[in-house]
């Protein structure tokens, strides 16, 4: 259960970052940010690997670049269905979703596949 709360709030920090360096996406309010990262998070677990697998032969014409505008329609989706949450146009979406992936990749690197913060301590020896 603390692993799914710990990543929603990197998926949260995420949206922030993107709303924060991104002009053009907007969000409104901690609960809107809170429920775009929970309502994001279950888009990319259900919505997403069907899209990816239709979209696949363009996929792989573009070498993997359509997963960007894959993750933007994804980010593009979840805004629509919040008020308070507004992406003006293709490219903020784009480069917001690249800020929100980037951020979870980053986060991945220190949450261990149980939801757990994990250290890794070397100690040298002389």
């Amino acid at each position: 259960m603390i692993g799914l709360l710990l990543r929603l709030l990197v998926a949260a920090f995420g949206l922030w970052l993107a709303a924060a360096l991104v002009p053009g996406i907007e969000v409104q309010g901690l609960w809107t940010l809170l429920g775009a990262a929970l309502l994001l998070g279950i888009v990319n677990a259900v919505v997403r690997p069907l899209l990816v697998i239709l979209t696949l032969p363009i996929t792989l014409l573009t070498l993997g670049l359509f997963l960007l505008v894959v993750n933007a329609a994804m980010l593009g989706l979840v805004a629509w269905m919040f008020d308070n949450f507004t992406i003006s146009g293709f490219w903020p979406a784009v480069l917001g979703s690249i800020v929100v992936s980037l951020t979870g990749w980053l986060a991945s690197y220190f949450i261990g596949p149980r939801g757990r913060v994990e250290v890794i301590v070397l100690r040298h020896r002389r």
